[in-house]
């Protein structure tokens, strides 16, 4: 019996698949992770420039400032960290477990007017703001005309 009919007549029900889920599905399967899906720690960056520096900000809530490692090498900015996954005791089982831990690492190349000297790091509230400041001779500066 079908479930849907056209003008009396029965219509053959179809199923509407998004056709890149087997992509996403074949791409992140891990056999070695226990023939589910292995998710890894990836925090989101954000990079803004304004007239005085560059500003990064990355969302890493449950990372501990000893966890954290930020270095300048050759004009490259790398940031790297981990968080830990709760401890699992035994008895306990989960519903759901969807948070992401372990470590990672970013870097970024930075351009010719940052100042590799001027760096200042905070994390606050689960979110590093790092501040770069740009070199003086790179910043815009207005000339004015001298009167002859």
């Amino acid at each position: 019996m079908a479930l849907t009919t056209r003008n009396g007549v029965n219509a053959p029900v179809r199923t509407v698949r998004d056709p890149f889920s087997m992509a996403r599905e074949l791409l992140s399967w891990d056999p070695f992770f226990g023939g589910r899906p292995a998710t890894a720690f990836a925090p989101a960056f954000e990079v803004k420039e304004t007239s005085e520096a560059f500003v990064l900000k990355a969302d890493l809530p449950g990372v501990a400032e000893a966890d954290l490692d930020i270095g300048v090498h050759n004009n490259v900015l790398t940031v790297s960290g981990s968080r830990s996954a709760e401890e699992r005791k035994e008895g306990e089982s989960y519903a759901l477990y969807e948070r992401q831990f372990g470590s990672f690492t970013r870097s970024f190349s930075l351009p010719d007017i940052a100042d590799g000297e001027k760096i200042a790091a905070a994390l606050e509230n689960g979110v590093l703001t790092l501040t770069i400041g740009k070199k003086t001779e790179a910043k815009p500066r207005k000339i004015s005309l001298s009167k002859q």
